[in-house]
């Protein structure tokens, strides 16, 4: 009993008394009924719709290929980035990124268990967000 004073004094609570207070133990509660890590998962999901967003947009702001039929028929081709199209890409790569970054942390707050992964999407989308914003910054103009 004298221990269990000392430790309440010291702000350490001991697993029984968590317990007591919380009426559940997280370690054995499943992830996917954690908030923390549902919110994880939709903002990992949202990150990669971004970067798909953004391979759209890449498409729409690279300048046209001028090809043969073209040039035959003189159509007109836009030969330098669409400065509108760059810009919401930056922008959406650099959300996305943060997106990811957010989402990693979470991850790393909530992965206790030895079974948790680590969730190497997440690094791999970021290495790709950050490759992408590297060259976008040193291939376009701004």
């Amino acid at each position: 009993m004298s221990d269990n004073k000392e430790s309440q004094a010291q702000g350490v609570l001991t697993d029984l008394e968590y317990m007591r207070m919380s009426g559940r133990d997280r370690r054995t509660t499943p992830r996917i009924q954690d908030r923390i890590y549902r919110l994880s998962v939709a903002l990992n999901i949202v990150a990669w719709l971004g970067l798909a967003g953004a391979l759209v947009l890449f498409h729409y702001a690279r300048p046209e290929l001028m090809t043969g039929l073209h040039a035959y028929f003189n159509i007109e081709v836009r030969e330098d980035w669409s400065q509108v199209h760059v810009d919401l890409l930056n922008i959406l790569l650099q959300a996305c990124l943060i997106i990811t970054l957010i989402s990693v942390i979470l991850n790393r707050q909530r992965s206790r268990r030895q079974t948790d992964r680590f969730g190497v999407n997440l690094v791999i989308l970021a290495v790709i967000v950050v490759v992408s914003l590297l060259t976008l910054q040193i291939t376009v103009d701004f």
